[in-house]
C-alpha cells in the first residue's frame, strides 16, 4: 500500500449555525467535528494531514494541537483554491491523498479503509465516494459511462431532466493520486456565477487528460452527513450516538436502555458491564468489568476499575479502584482517588482526597484536599476544615482510625494510626497513633430549667 495523507478543510465560517464557536469546534458526542476526521484518519495511520483553516484559525489550531499540519487560507475562494493551500505541503509526495471536510464528523475508518483500497484495486487517478439517496434533490449527480467510470459530477441546477433522475450523488468526498491531484488542481478556473475554484471540476480535468475516475458507493449514505445548521448537528449527534451504543452493546456491555443513556465518542467499556438509564459517560471515562453504572450517574474522565458501582452520582476527573461503591447521591470533584473495596455513600463530597483501601465515608461527609489511610472509617456528619479563608490545608488520617460523627478536622492535622476522634470534637491538633482524641465541652445539665423558662399561652405574675 502507498504512503497516505489528507487534506481536511476546515476554513468556512459556517454562518448558519449561529453561533460564536466556529463551526467544525462544534461537538458532537462530546468531540469537535473536525476532532472526529483527524481521529479516524490518525487511525489509519495517513502519514500526512493537512488542516485547511480560514475563521476561527487560531482556536482550531488550538484545539486540535501540533499533531496536524496546518494550511491557512486567507481568502474563501472556492473549495479547489481551499485545497490548493495544502500544495506546499504534499504536491512532491507520492501515494494517495483523502480529501475530507471538518464537518462531515460521522465518516467511518471502515467505510475510509474501503474507499481507498477500491481506489488502489482499480489504479485510478480520483475516487468519488458517492451514496445513493431516496430524494437526490440539491445534490451534485454522478454520471457513469457503461463501464462504470465516472465521466462527470453534474450539480443539480444544471443537471438534465434525465440527470436528475440520478440517485447517485457526489459526497464531496474522495481519493486521489496525489501528484494527479495537483496537476489537475492548476488547471481549475473560475469562469462560473460565483468566480469560484470548485474541486469538483478536478474529475472532468482528469477525463480530459485520459485518467481513469471511478466512484465507490457508500454502504451508509448517513455517514456522509455534513452539518450546516443546529438541526443537522442533532442529526449528526443521534447517528453517533447510535454508533456508539451499538459498538459498546457488541462488545459485551449492556445499555439497559440506549435512548436514556449518553456515552460519548472516547469512553472505553469493557465487557459485562451494565449501563443503567439515566446515565452520562463523558470525556476520557474508562469503566473496568463487571461494573454497575447507574441509574442516573454523571461520569467525566473518570477511571473506573472492574466490580465498581456508581449510582445517583457524580464524579469528575476522578478515579475508583475495583469492588468499591460510590453513592448514591455523591459528588466526587476532581483529583480525588478512591481506593478498592471502599464505600463512599449518600451525600458525600470529596475533593482532591485520596481514600485508602476498605475504608467507608458513609454519608454526609466532606472529605477535602485530605489522604485517608486504608480501613478507615469516617462518621457521618465529618468535615476536613481546610481553608482558612486564604490557603488550602491537607488533613491525613492514617490507617485503621476511626472518626466519630460529626467532627470537624481542622487542618492541616494528622489523626494517627488506629486512633479514635470521638463523635462532636472539633481537632485542631495532632492526635497520637493509638489514641482517643475528645474535644468538646463537658456536659452541664440545668436541674429543673424547664420550670423556670416561661411557656407559651401561660399568664406572667
Amino acid at each position: 500500500m502507498s504512503k497516505i495523507h489528507a487534506v481536511v478543510l476546515a476554513a468556512g465560517q459556517g454562518t448558519r449555525m449561529k453561533s460564536k464557536l466556529y463551526k467544525v469546534l462544534h461537538p458532537v458526542c462530546g468531540k469537535p467535528m473536525v476532532q472526529h476526521v483527524v481521529d479516524t484518519m490518525a487511525s489509519m495511520q495517513v502519514q500526512d494531514i493537512v488542516v485547511v483553516v480560514g475563521h476561527g484559525a487560531d482556536t482550531v489550531r488550538a484545539k486540535l494541537g501540533e499533531d496536524v499540519t496546518y494550511a491557512l487560507q486567507e481568502e474563501q475562494l472556492g473549495t479547489a483554491h481551499a485545497v490548493s493551500q495544502a500544495a506546499p505541503f504534499l504536491q512532491d509526495k507520492e501515494g494517495t491523498t483523502f480529501l475530507l471536510y471538518g464537518d462531515v464528523p460521522l465518516l467511518s475508518a471502515t467505510t475510509l479503509s474501503a474507499l481507498l483500497t477500491y481506489h488502489e484495486e482499480q489504479q485510478a487517478a480520483a475516487t468519488v465516494l458517492t451514496a445513493l439517496l431516496p430524494d437526490a434533490t440539491g445534490y451534485g449527480r454522478i454520471v457513469r459511462n457503461e463501464a462504470g467510470e465516472v465521466l462527470r459530477i453534474v450539480e443539480h441546477k444544471d443537471a438534465t431532466e434525465a440527470e436528475r433522475a440520478i440517485r447517485e450523488i457526489n459526497t464531496g468526498i474522495y481519493c486521489y493520486d496525489n501528484r494527479k491531484l495537483w496537476k489537475a488542481l492548476a488547471e481549475v478556473k473560475n469562469d462560473n456565477a460565483q468566480g469560484e475554484y470548485y474541486v469538483t471540476d478536478v474529475v472532468g480535468i482528469l477525463r480530459d487528460a485520459g485518467e481513469k475516475v471511478v466512484g465507490y458507493e457508500a454502504v451508509d449514505p448517513e455517514e456522509t452527513m455534513g452539518v450546516n445548521d443546529r438541526v443537522q448537528l442533532s442529526e449528526a449527534e443521534a447517528y453517533m450516538k447510535k454508533r456508539i451504543m451499538t459498538g459498546h452493546m457488541r462488545n459485551g456491555v449492556t445499555i439497559i436502555d440506549p435512548a436514556s443513556t449518553y456515552i460519548e465518542a472516547d469512553v472505553k467499556i469493557e465487557a459485562d458491564t451494565v449501563i443503567h438509564p439515566g446515565s452520562f459517560l463523558r470525556g476520557q471515562t474508562t469503566v473496568g468489568a463487571d461494573c454497575v453504572i447507574g441509574p442516573q450517574a454523571d461520569l467525566t474522565n473518570v477511571d473506573a476499575a472492574s466490580g465498581v458501582t456508581i449510582s445517583y452520582s457524580v464524579m469528575v476527573d476522578s478515579s475508583v479502584e475495583s469492588e468499591s461503591s460510590v453513592g448514591p447521591f455523591a459528588y466526587v470533584r476532581p483529583g480525588t482517588q478512591i481506593g478498592s473495596n471502599a464505600k463512599i455513600g449518600d451525600f458525600v463530597e470529596l475533593k482532591n482526597a485520596k481514600i485508602g483501601d476498605g475504608t467507608k465515608v458513609p454519608h454526609l461527609s466532606y472529605v477535602g484536599d485530605a489522604e485517608i489511610g486504608d480501613g478507615v472509617n469516617i462518621g457521618c456528619g465529618t468535615i476536613t476544615v481546610n481553608y482558612d479563608g486564604a490557603v488550602k490545608h491537607k488533613t491525613t488520617v492514617k490507617d485503621g482510625a476511626f472518626i466519630g460523627c460529626n467532627s470537624n478536622l481542622v487542618a492541616p492535622v494528622t489523626v494517627g494510626q488506629n486512633a479514635y476522634v470521638a463523635a462532636g470534637s472539633t481537632i485542631n491538633q495532632d492526635v497520637p497513633d493509638n489514641a482517643l482524641a475528645i474535644a468538646r465541652e463537658r456536659q452541664v445539665n440545668k436541674i429543673d430549667y424547664a420550670n423556670k423558662m416561661p411557656r407559651k399561652g401561660k399568664k406572667q405574675s
